[in-house]
């Protein structure tokens, strides 16, 4: 199935039913009083977050979502049906926003999570609901209410743990393909990948992280240029990132260049995305002696400042990877470590 990350599509709720206007009409009881009954409630339409989806391809098919309407009331006192809701299965990762207006309706950052995004309307009252003392045949009844219409835009941003980053042809999609079962188009041309590809990654017995690996970034991606820039909010996401470094690139570019080109990217696209935890992994080191990568390392540390850690490796030597691994899986399991403890600290804090 094509991957699709945005998304338009009109959600209208059920129209509340109407209460009805009777009077009891029996043979033998000659005062009969109002027996109209109520409508039902229209049906609401929900967005519901499922792991098995990955795309919002179907959004573009179908653009219209209705809930069903809510019954009329009948006599006897009989209230109308309530209208079916409507459930819309999205990836997990996908953000609704009201197109109207640009609000946050909702983030769906978890399997199973369910936000409402067109209320349905609420229901007619009966001649029943007004008698009184002094009112005892009354024919007044009340209309059901509309459901909420509303124009809602879908983004779908990946929920992956590592982000695979770098300029076309760095040797991402070997990467990926050699750490995980993903098996995305490996060729010696640039641009290979024109999608996110997603892998999970073990890093030992019930250890284990995922990976998307975004097509090649290019100079001026975030201004549209090429391809990257429209799955760079997939590593928003992420946890790390693994900026991907060509030593002996195709087109002769320098590594320390081709390091700042995708920082200049990341930080025109969003600047925060830049200061974000980047580890840095120079690929296709097997064609370099390892005297010449020790010099590029501390070249790339020297002119760029860069304090942050260096992998020297070869996405077809396993052996090279397999300290990146479990090196990226202790620091996720810290982060997430982390953040448990942040949660449980921001739950005892609203209790008190």
């Amino acid at each position: 199935m094509k991957f699709v990350d945005e998304a338009q599509l009109r959600v209208e709720a059920g129209d509340g039913g109407h209460g009805c206007l009777s009077f009891r009409r029996e043979k033998y009881v000659p005062h009969g009083g109002p027996d109209g009954g109520d409508g039902g409630d229209g049906g609401s339409v929900y967005l519901v977050a499922d792991h098995n989806l990955n795309t919002l391809y179907d959004f573009r098919i179908n653009r219209v979502y209705k809930a069903e309407r809510g019954g009329n009331g009948a006599g006897k006192n009989r209230t109308g049906a309530k209208g079916s809701d409507r459930y819309l299965p999205v990836p997990v990762g996908t953000l609704c926003y009201s197109r109207e207006t640009d609000e946050l309706i909702g983030d769906l950052t978890h399997d199973g999570q369910t936000v409402c995004v067109a209320q349905g309307g609420y229901h007619g009252m009966g001649n029943a609901r007004f008698k009184s003392s002094t009112n005892q045949a009354p024919r007044k009844t009340t209309d059901g209410t509309p459901g909420e219409v509303r124009e809602l835009k879908l983004e779908l941003k990946l929920l992956a743990d590592v982000g695979l980053i770098g300029l076309p042809n760095a040797g991402k999609s070997t990467f990926l393909s050699a750490v995980s079962a993903a098996r995305p188009r490996v060729a010696d041309y640039p641009f290979t990948t024109l999608q996110p590809q997603v892998g999970v990654v073990s890093a030992g017995p019930l250890r284990s992280f995922t990976l998307v690996d975004l097509p090649g970034l290019i100079e001026g991606a975030a201004e549209g240029i090429g391809l990257g820039h429209r799955f760079l909010r997939h590593v928003q996401r992420t946890r790390l990132m693994f900026h991907v470094v060509d030593v002996l690139d195709m087109e002769e570019r320098d590594p320390v260049d081709q390091i700042r080109t995708i920082v200049d990217e990341l930080t025109e696209f969003n600047p925060g995305l830049a200061e974000r935890p980047r580890w840095l992994i120079l690929n296709k080191t097997d064609l370099i002696d390892a005297a010449t990568q020790s010099a590029l390392v501390q070249r790339i540390r020297r002119e760029l400042a860069w304090q942050g850690p260096v992998y020297t490796v070869s996405a077809i030597q396993a052996k090279t990877l397999d300290p990146l691994i479990q090196d990226a899986m202790d620091s996720i399991e810290a982060a997430n470590r982390e953040a448990e403890h942040s949660d449980r600290a921001e739950e005892g804090g609203h209790d008190a």
